[in-house]
């Protein structure tokens, strides 16, 4: 379905240095920046303008990103969830300086400087009380025609003072069973960060990116306090309309009679005090 050129938010963040309450701003598409213990995390940070291997060609930016490069605070870590344009964007990785950049198996090549990489299982402590798990997610991994699946992907979780954040860059649902695994093995997330766009057709998508519905399953499954969903909006990747997903999210909440999971714009943020 045809995307308008532009999708504005109305929506923009200057985030402070530090929070030692969460606070976690969508910049835009998979791009979040969660502020927490006085530790800034950005994942997948894409401020180019295309989700392509071209600057002449490919997904282009429907919305300017709801953080300027400029405002963001001192990076502790930058972590990447896998290999994709949309959310391994080597063009801002240059610019950025974190303490640390995180990535799966077999991303650090694609990494400009490099990064920590971490298997499925495997946690690195960031910060006192900070610790990020890579988990497993269905998915898959490409950056050219010749490199499919030579690179690891993930999704994390963060254990922090304030509670646990789990953050998905992309999956499939299948039965569920890695949401309900990660709330036997973490607990109750505080905060539960789920794409919910690129999944139409289903018959080819189903495999690698959850659609609403399923997202709030996902959601349920985890037992999470709040939801920020992401992945929509501002690169067309896929058939489904720009606000689709954001509507059909409302919709399913609705049903399930679930409050505090919602289809975050750029520059929206969820400040949840101590």
């Amino acid at each position: 379905m045809a995307w308008p050129r532009t999708f504005p938010s109305p929506f923009r963040d200057r985030p402070p240095p530090r929070s030692d309450a969460l606070r976690a701003t969508l910049v835009g598409h998979a791009t979040l920046l969660y502020q927490v213990a006085g530790v800034s995390i950005l994942v997948d940070p894409v401020w180019s303008h295309r989700a392509s291997p071209f600057r002449f060609a490919g997904p282009f930016r429907r919305n300017v990103p709801g953080v300027a490069l400029a405002d963001l605070p001192e990076l502790d870590a930058v972590l990447v969830t896998h290999g994709h344009y949309d959310h391994l964007d080597r063009a801002t990785l240059r610019r950025l300086r974190p303490r640390r950049t995180i990535a799966p198996l077999g991303n650090a090549r694609a990494v400009p400087g490099g990064a920590h990489e971490l298997d499925w299982g495997e946690a690195v402590e960031i910060a006192p009380g900070v610790r990020v798990h890579a988990i497993p997610c269905h998915h898959w991994s490409a950056r050219t025609p010749w490199d499919r699946n030579r690179a690891l992907w993930c999704g994390y979780v963060l254990e922090t003072p304030a509670g646990v954040i789990v953050h998905i860059g992309d999956t499939g649902f299948h039965d569920g069973g890695l949401f309900a695994e990660l709330r036997r093995r973490f607990g109750e997330p505080l905060l539960a960060a789920l794409p919910i766009g690129a999944y139409a057709p289903r018959w080819f998508m189903r495999a690698q990116h959850i659609d609403p519905d399923e997202a709030v399953a996902a959601f349920r499954l985890l037992g999470a306090r709040h939801g920020i969903g992401h992945h929509w909006g501002t690169f067309h990747l896929t058939d489904e309309a720009i606000a689709e997903p954001a509507e059909r999210l409302a919709a399913a909440c609705a049903r399930a009679g679930i409050v505090g999971f919602a289809a975050f714009r750029p520059g929206q943020v969820l400040h949840l005090p101590a």
